[in-house]
């Protein structure tokens, strides 16, 4: 079976084709990705208008992209999945629109995917299976590289909180103040003094809230992915808290650990390989922007 996958679900714009055996984890054959990093970075964020525009623009060259890697054509596809949220509601429509449209077009199913599960199984496609601009984390990380983590006193929010909640907006304000207290141009060292500290405050309460969680769960393998997965800081000290508790921990290739559609498609055609959906020729779509992780069934 070959699941084409379409991520659009915020700023980039993924397409993935994977193919499943009879058994055992389905197989990457291609995918492409293309980040709106430049468009949006002249605006401190994203742009949803820009965001669903640009998508429009590139998913079906992406398409044709994948399908030429993996030695396909449109005839040789079995289903067509997307991103059905969470997301932004415009940018999740093209996506959406486009899978559907497709899968009419060819007389295919279609199958709607959570996206954080996507990324949750994205480690499966690893060979391990189980100031700064936008976006801020790559460059924090790389400027931190380069500072004192312990330079500045900047708090851990909501770490002693006694739950797995965690919230950085009290770090940001910290991370501003301290920023106005340098002046209007702070040096080098100073910039990176600041990363660094604040790089270590936030590693530390995901590690601290990740190892809440292994207790609470008696689970013994931690899955990291999406974005953070990537910070090799965060996983240097939870592979060295995980192998003192012998607990073993999963992430994505560094490349997959953004949005991708090569999640996406795993995500379904694992759904479909162990009975939880059933893909359906029903082209009528609707996306959810807000949709709990609990509530997929």
């Amino acid at each position: 079976m070959k699941v084409l996958g379409i991520e659009s679900s915020c700023d980039e714009t993924g397409v993935a084709l994977v193919e499943t055996a009879d058994a055992g984890v389905p197989i990457l054959r291609a995918h492409a990705l293309h980040s709106q990093v430049q468009l949006h970075e002249a605006y401190g964020g994203v742009v949803p208008e820009l965001a669903s525009r640009d998508h429009i623009r590139r998913v079906l060259p992406l398409t044709a992209q994948v399908l030429e890697q993996a030695g396909c054509t449109l005839r040789d596809l079995d289903v067509v999945a997307y991103t059905r949220g969470p997301g932004l509601a415009g940018a999740l429509l093209v996506g959406a629109g486009v899978a559907c449209a497709l899968a009419a077009a060819l007389g295919l199913p279609t199958l709607g995917v959570h996206h954080l599960e996507g990324h949750l199984l994205s480690p499966f496609l690893s060979a391990d299976p189980p100031g700064l601009g936008y976006p801020g984390g790559p460059a924090l990380a790389e400027l931190a590289a380069h500072g004192d983590p312990a330079a500045y006193a900047l708090p851990r929010p909501l770490l002693h909180s006694g739950d797995l909640d965690f919230s950085f907006a009290g770090l940001k304000t910290a991370v501003l103040t301290q920023v106005r207290r340098l002046g209007d141009a702070p040096n080098e060292t100073q910039r990176a003094n600041l990363a660094a500290s604040t790089q270590a405050a936030i590693v530390e309460v995901l590690v601290k809230k990740s190892l809440a969680a292994l207790k609470a769960t008696g689970l013994a393998r931690l899955v990291v992915s999406g974005g953070v997965g990537a910070n090799r800081e965060l996983r240097r000290q939870l592979d060295a808290a995980c192998t003192r508790r012998r607990v073993r921990v999963h992430y994505p290739e560094l490349a997959l650990c953004t949005d991708n559609g090569a999640m996406i498609a795993l995500a379904a055609a694992m759904r479909l390989q162990a009975g939880r959906s059933r893909a359906v020729p029903d082209y009528g779509f609707a996306v959810r922007p807000r949709w709990p992780l609990q509530d997929i069934g």
